[in-house]
């Protein structure tokens, strides 16, 4: 028996891809990503934000959610953990921009993209919130609530690996192009930091409901 009626996931996944189309926080990431470092280190980002979304999800499913939905102080904190984690990639892209003495083109590792990625998703507390909001409307309450969310959470966070994948691969093609150009790298990672610091300033104003 499956978790989720296959009418149920049938009416749930072009929602989700929808979803996953709309330009949001994760799909600039892997831009950015894409642009300074190439299609691989995006794509590993990619995969962290799709670990970060199913963490979320199973934090929505056994109540964590509104727990964190419930007590302003918790997500006030991690939003601003959040904002204080984009900047800081954002000064790191930086330092190999015309800005910094001595500026070199560093690119990030595969490793160490899927942990930006991952970090990225888990301290933005609007996704639980979009998860709490979302998930529960294709949720049958007479089923075992766990597994329909996990499985609408991993359809979800397919989707997004499809699409963010995609945006990832495409700014990494445009990446390497001008890779080879010490000047146009540089401004490759001046964009990267520019996106960055947009998805801190983002996460700080954003409403909370």
């Amino acid at each position: 028996m499956l978790p989720v009626e296959p009418l149920t996931l049938l009416a749930f996944i072009p929602a989700g891809l929808a979803l996953n189309l709309t330009p949001g926080a994760d799909m600039m990431f892997c831009l950015g990503q894409g642009l300074k470092s190439g299609w691989r280190p995006a794509m590993a980002a990619n995969f962290g934000i799709a670990l970060g979304g199913m963490v979320h999800t199973l934090f929505a499913a056994l109540g964590l959610g509104a727990l964190l939905a419930a007590h302003p102080a918790a997500f006030e904190a991690i939003r601003w953990l959040g904002v204080g984690y984009l900047l800081w990639l954002a000064v790191g892209a930086l330092r190999s921009s015309p800005f910094a003495a001595e500026a070199q083109v560093v690119s990030t590792s595969a490793t160490k993209a899927f942990w930006q990625g991952l970090m990225v998703n888990l301290l933005n507390p609007k996704v639980i919130l979009f998860i709490l909001a979302f998930l529960p409307q294709f949720v049958d309450a007479s089923r075992a609530i766990l597994p329909q969310f996990l499985t609408l959470g991993l359809v979800f966070s397919l989707g997004g690996l499809v699409v963010n994948g995609a945006v990832g691969i495409f700014a990494g093609s445009i990446g390497q192009r001008v890779a080879r150009s010490v000047g146009l790298a540089k401004w490759l990672s001046r964009i990267s930091a520019t996106i960055f610091g947009a998805l801190a300033l983002r996460l700080a104003l954003m409403p909370r409901s």
